[in-house]
């Protein structure tokens, strides 16, 4: 069986925001639907029957269970457009383009859409597990006095929730903490990490400059650009900060640190055939994908570098390697960790 070209069409994503700032009282699907209508405006794709729509977001409530099919309901595309939610951690958005862009090499669908959304201002709350089984019971009490009864069988601190903390299950530690080991463990100094940090904002501010984002931003709840920007920031600034994560000896700090962030974003994929039907240039190809798993539990520093050994395999079937290509990007998740992915060779 011959395979379809995997075309990308179009994109689309509103601005990021710090959390708790610009989007503090917004949810996922408030901030995945206006990165979907850009993108259906953009691309004239209202009232369309699309293949089929996937995402997700790494974080949900009970209430988003069905978050991607809810949101495409809300929008202008055809409302018999099929549509799921993935969830793989931060890789959620580039596996629900793996998705789509498989089903089109199948055959299955000629279009879709490939999106993903984090509402870190929004996220849930946890209970106490004292606390649900009150609460679990006192549902199943038929009486107004046997519910009272359940209801009043948590202890006071039961009833505090429980904030999100971002931490590993089987560590205990939260990203920064893991990210604080694969420094030391690698001899990452802090002026590298600050250096790197800083020329991350001046790029940034570069590419607003030049108009890199204008096709690319839709506007949402006030918001035009993205507010994690820091053109003021400075090396001598960067070294002033104190270390978040190990306050005695870390080297990891707020401002080389990415900050919880809210936002969303979608690319349209679709086969060659549809895109020429449709009046849409082609902008690129997806042609190789691969993920990997790594041992981090042993190997603490190990936990964000899974994406050098993806990226050796696929480079492997591709038959190719990173001097290849003019640009490729690394989620700069923290400083540390890009200049831990360069301390690799990849063939």
């Amino acid at each position: 069986m011959e395979t379809k070209k995997v075309a990308i069409v179009g994109y689309n994503r509103i601005p990021f925001a710090r959390m708790n700032t610009a989007y503090t009282d917004k949810g996922n699907q408030d901030l995945l639907l206006p990165a979907l209508n850009g993108l259906i405006e953009r691309y004239n794709l209202k009232g369309k029957l699309l293949g089929e729509v996937a995402g997700g977001a790494t974080i949900k409530h009970i209430s988003e269970s069905n978050l991607i099919r809810e949101t495409v309901m809300n929008t202008s595309l055809d409302p018999a457009t099929p549509a799921c939610d993935l969830q793989q951690a931060c890789d959620t958005g580039i596996e629900a383009a793996v998705y789509i862009g498989n089903k089109i090499a199948l055959g299955q669908i000629e279009s879709g859409i490939a999106c993903g959304v984090e509402a870190m201002s929004n996220i849930p709350f946890e209970s106490s597990p004292r606390l649900r089984k009150a609460l679990l019971k006192a549902n199943k009490e038929k009486s107004v006095f046997g519910k009272i009864k359940q209801l009043l069988s948590p202890k006071l601190k039961d009833w505090m929730p429980i904030p999100y903390k971002g931490q590993e299950p089987k560590t205990g530690l939260v990203m920064g903490g893991h990210t604080e080991i694969t420094a030391k463990y690698y001899n990452i100094s802090r002026e590298d990490q600050d250096e790197l940090a800083f020329k991350s904002h001046q790029n940034m501010a570069k590419a607003y400059d030049e108009g890199f984002f204008e096709d690319m931003i839709t506007p949402a709840y006030g918001l035009d650009k993205d507010n994690n920007l820091r053109r003021d920031t400075s090396l001598e600034k960067l070294a002033t900060l104190k270390p978040a994560f190990d306050k005695q000896s870390g080297t990891l700090t707020a401002g080389n640190s990415t900050p919880f962030t809210d936002g969303a974003s979608a690319v349209l994929l679709a086969s060659e055939e549809w895109a020429k039907a449709n009046n849409l240039s082609i902008l690129a190809y997806i042609t190789f994908s691969e993920i990997a798993g790594i041992e981090y539990v042993e190997n603490k520093q190990n936990l964000l570098l899974a994406p050098v050994f993806a990226a050796e395999r696929m480079l492997k079937k591709a038959g190719m390697n990173l001097e290849d290509f003019d640009y490729y990007e690394i989620h700069e998740a923290f400083a540390a960790q890009v200049l831990a992915t360069k301390l690799f060779k990849l063939i």
